[in-house]
């Protein structure tokens, strides 16, 4: 007899999209109580005159196509266009000390905010405020701080270029690079590594260039949850042939095949395409192993060739004219050993060797990767090795082939572009002097990690959100939830309630504002703001719902009214006017960044534009003045995972979830519904360890300093995993990465590749 299941997990074998999705669409809309109105508004996403997905940052068809939302930014629209509400009636209603017991799931379901709100210690509650109010507390909490380095100023990918770009001048006006980003948490891996090697830290990739290549390599990303609309282009590579070669522990649902639901034969005969045409499950933290194990057979095959009379196999007119350091990227992996690295790869030599015939056979290749690379304690080394394997072959800088990192956000990689960084460079310092007039200081500022440290030691004792929802995103609550608890301002710039806003220090104040499906109105009539996407193209956002109160203000008006509060007449910049007409701020954008040539005019065009990537067309702005290859020393991510008893954790989302946005409770495609509280593993390590499937669990992370940090009362489940490998949702699993545990050249925290025991729950560690 087949032993049950424990609840809520049960098989699911159908195609990723198809009718599931539009299933799952169709009960978002009723749950966010706007069918009909949320069916209009999905048709305005992503369109010439709509709106930009506040979802993911996969870029649309030049931003004409008339059907270009998928599942998850279905609810991501939704779930901002709701008709729910939180008013001041909710919040007289609820303590503080009620709301942090509820889930984040139930405090965003709420709905939208409606008015400014300040937190009254006396009662525990929040009441309203005036915006003028809110503006004078905060500019005089800002200016009573003995140095601006004393204040954090967060930004949330969901910002656009517009409020970006305003909130860098207020800050470094302010006298400060304090910048913690999104980014420090997801792709900062990519924004140092990549310069480091090719001169820019973006992907060097189009769109169009996947209609003409020859191979897709994809590592550590679930597409078919985190940015779906890129399945579009996996479905159209994969029925033209095109061979796609994935490497990720999870077999993702996703990766595995898809029915596209634009697809109407697919969709009328419940047929599906399958995408990957071969797939590595790589242990968890062995990418290095396995690229590095790829480039060494390339050298190895090479060889071979050479001696057997042929031309080799690498590119060597490329080589010698657009790279340097080959001879050492040899060395090392020359001196690398095929022990070494199978085993932290934990795959077979005979996969890696298939996976380079399908490389050496591919005239152009183009590599995909996500945070599965990047939130390593090797992540920017994960970026380099695999932009290695690129330029051995020349896949970088021609048609068809180039490195693809698969951003978040919608505007994540916008924000950097226009300003948001904690290391300013000579450039955006003239710029800024050109366009108003003063030259803001060139100190190193704080990341996201930084920034936390500061504030936990009590160095930093005010913090600005321009949206998101740090405290839950960051690693390590037992330090980062008491650090904000200790601030002596708070302000929360938000479209929704979340779990930040509760960790309410002296003074906390959370202000309203509109979301990309709004209407935003200025004196001067209606406004668009502009986004770039994860390939470099920039384009026009405009909202048309009536926003959920007329107590809104756009972001770039909050952080106008709070920088005219704190700096007043200083510098003389005109802040009512930039907000008066956002055409303005584009201007000064354009004098700041050049790139940005023609901003106005460029951005009025359909489709928009592409900002330079000097890469693309092989001109390497490194120190060099070529393409790098570079070194990464050894294979482990941490000299303990040769430990049997350790296991590898990687926090993940869930296919209801968006970064910590949880619409619900299912994982579908993983079979999960209903619950969060489950751990991933191999029926291998479930037996090491005397457990089966449905035991509860406790489980340990191994920091190198700290106290030790727990989950407890988890449910192990059975999945289809390397050994060695588990999974746990995130931020959920946030309670086991400690604040030290990240990436030193980059910064960013290790969510995947958490070192752990795990025992039967209330069992004691051996």
């Amino acid at each position: 007899m087949t032993k049950k299941r424990p609840e809520g997990i049960r098989a699911y074998n159908e195609p990723a999209g198809g009718w599931g999705a539009l299933k799952a669409v169709a009960e978002t809309l009723a749950r966010q109580q706007i069918a009909a109105q949320g069916t209009a508004t999905l048709l305005k996403a992503n369109q010439p005159e709509g709106f930009d997905c506040p979802g993911c940052a996969w870029p649309d068809p030049k931003h004409t196509s008339s059907f270009e939302f998928c599942e998850n930014g279905a609810k991501a629209i939704t779930w901002e266009s709701t008709a729910k509400r939180v008013n001041p009636d909710f919040f007289a209603t609820h303590t503080v000390a009620e709301l942090w017991n509820w889930t984040d799931h139930e405090l965003e379901n709420e709905g939208r905010l409606t008015h400014p709100m300040i937190y009254e210690a006396s009662d525990d509650r929040y009441r309203t405020i005036e915006w003028d109010e809110a503006f004078a507390i905060i500019g005089d909490k800002l200016n009573a701080l003995e140095s601006p380095h004393q204040a954090e100023f967060y930004t949330s990918g969901r910002a656009s270029n517009e409020a970006a770009f305003v909130y860098q001048l207020f800050v470094r006006a302010f006298g400060t690079n304090n910048f913690p980003d999104c980014s420090n948490m997801c792709h900062e891996a990519t924004s140092v590594g990549l310069p480091e090697s090719i001169g820019v830290g973006k992907g060097t990739v189009t769109l169009e260039d996947f209609d003409h290549c020859d191979a897709i390599f994809s590592f550590g990303h679930n597409p078919g949850t985190n940015h779906p609309r890129m399945m579009t282009t996996l479905h159209e590579a994969s029925r033209r042939g095109t061979p796609i070669v994935v490497f990720n522990p999870f077999k993702e649902r996703a990766l595995e095949k898809f029915a596209a639901p634009q697809n109407p034969i697919e969709m009328a005969t419940f047929s599906s395409t399958e995408i990957a045409s071969a797939y590595h499950q790589v242990r968890t933290g062995g990418d290095l192993a396995a690229i590095k194990g790829m480039i060494k057979l390339i050298f190895e095959r090479d060889e071979q060739d050479l001696k057997q009379g042929g031309p080799g196999v690498l590119d060597r007119p490329f080589i010698e004219a657009h790279t340097h350091g080959i001879d050492d990227l040899r060395r090392d992996v020359e001196a690398t050993q095929w022990n070494d690295i199978l085993f932290y790869s934990g795959l077979t030599r005979d996969a890696i060797e298939s996976a380079v015939d399908v490389y050496l056979k591919a005239k152009n290749v183009i590599l995909c990767y996500g945070m599965g690379l990047t939130q390593h304690a090797n992540g920017t080394h994960n970026v380099q090795q695999a932009t290695n394997l690129l330029l051995l072959r020349g896949n970088i800088g021609r048609e068809g082939a180039g490195i693809c990192p698969v951003r978040g956000h919608s505007n994540v990689q916008g924000d950097r572009t226009v300003g948001i960084t904690e290391i300013p460079n000579a450039s955006l310092l003239d710029g800024m002097e050109k366009a108003f007039g003063f030259r803001p200081t060139g100190d190193k500022g704080h990341n996201a990690i930084e920034a936390i440290e500061a504030i936990a030691e009590g160095r930093s004792k005010a913090l600005i959100c321009l949206g998101g929802n740090l405290a839950v995103a960051m690693s390590d609550p037992s330090v980062t939830f008491p650090g904000m608890r200790k601030l002596d301002l708070a302000v929360h710039i938000s479209t929704k309630l979340n779990r930040s806003h509760l960790l309410a220090g002296k003074t906390c104040i959370v202000l309203p504002c509109l979301g990309r499906t709004d209407l935003d109105t200025q004196s001067s009539g209606p406004q668009s703001v502009t986004v770039e996407d994860s390939m470099s193209m920039v384009h026009a956002s405009r909202g048309f719902l009536n926003p959920p109160s007329q107590f809104l203000k756009s972001e770039p008006a909050i952080l106008a009214g709070i920088a005219k509060a704190t700096l007043g007449a200083r510098y003389d910049i005109d802040w009512d006017g930039l907000i008066e007409n956002y055409d303005r701020i584009r201007d000064k954008i354009e004098i700041v960044f050049p790139d940005f040539r023609d901003f106005n005019k460029r951005v009025r065009v359909r489709g928009g534009f592409r900002l330079d990537v000097p890469a693309s067309y092989r001109e390497w702005r490194t120190a060099t003045s070529k393409a790098n290859f570079l070194i990464a020393p050894g294979l482990d991510e941490d000299p303990r995972l040769k430990d049997p008893e350790m296991l590898v954790l990687a926090t993940m989302r869930s296919h209801d979830q968006y970064n910590t946005t949880v619409y619900g409770l299912d994982d579908r495609y993983r079979g999960v519904f209903g619950r969060r509280d489950v751990i991933f593993m191999s029926a291998e390590d479930l037996a090491a360890r005397g457990l089966e499937d449905g035991d509860l669990i406790d489980v340990h992370a191994v920091a190198k300093d700290g106290p030790q940090r727990s989950v407890r009362g988890y449910t192990a489940i059975t999945y289809n995993l390397p050994k060695g490998s588990v999974g746990g949702y995130y931020p959920e699993m946030n309670a086991i990465v400690a604040l030290s545990h990240y990436d030193r050249k980059s910064g960013t925290p290790a969510y995947k590749g958490v070192p752990v025991k795990i025992v039967r729950a209330g069992a004691s560690l051996a």
